[in-house]
């Protein structure tokens, strides 16, 4: 953000963390949400969590999703991304009270959209995503989780059950000061076209994936 000068001549002080900017009423097809945009001060991102019921300070139902063009909106096979922002809207209705904070800049884990296409390609030629990512000179992982503890503090979250398989998650959250009540799995059937990714997801980068061992008979 461009520091402002005012009539004295002294900077007013950069803005940091995240800011709640609007509450709106978002109707979805898993039910009903309100949309709370706020501005990301540190990394300049916009974000939004769709909060569903009166979500309450303890135990809520919540899953932080990384952003995922090509699995969120064009329904990739490549991963596992877009039937799980799914499945979590329904957890949450189901529930009756939760959080889905959708972190913009997380594409590709962080790397961005072109450098996961890029990625993508290698991964087509036979490189895994971990392979991919550092035969490109970028991070494995590049997210941070900052913004989405900032949200839910914002929220009055204190204590969460944790939609993920990944333990990053959980321990990003505990770092910055939200208790994660329970890790609460979210197995998604997986395919041919995504098999091996899920598997290294699993085998290198910790995922907790136990589901896998039912297709162990696809290459």
């Amino acid at each position: 953000m461009t520091e402002k000068v005012g009539v004295l001549g002294k900077k007013s002080p950069k803005r940091t963390g995240v800011e709640r900017i609007v509450n709106a009423p978002l109707p979805t097809v898993y039910g009903e949400f309100r949309a709370v945009g706020y501005m990301d001060h540190d990394r300049g991102d916009e974000q939004v969590a769709l909060v569903h019921g009166d979500i309450g300070t303890e135990n809520v139902l919540t899953r932080l999703h990384s952003e995922c063009l090509t699995g969120d909106a064009f329904g990739s096979q490549h991963c596992e991304c877009g039937d799980q922002l799914a499945s979590a809207l329904r957890a949450v209705v189901a529930e009756g009270r939760g959080v889905v904070v959708y972190l913009r800049g997380h594409e590709g884990r962080g790397i961005g959209l072109l450098a996961k296409l890029r990625a993508m390609a290698l991964q087509a030629e036979g490189l895994d995503t971990v392979e991919a990512n550092l035969a490109l000179g970028l991070p494995v992982d590049a997210r941070d989780y900052g913004a989405a503890a900032g949200i839910l503090a914002d929220l009055g979250v204190r204590s969460v059950r944790l939609m993920s398989n990944n333990p990053r998650k959980r321990e990003a959250l505990l770092k910055h000061g939200i208790t994660v009540a329970e890790q609460v799995p979210l197995l998604i059937p997986p395919c041919e076209s995504n098999i091996t990714y899920l598997r290294t997801k699993r085998e290198r980068l910790d995922h907790h994936l136990p589901h896998l061992d039912a297709v162990a008979h696809w290459s």
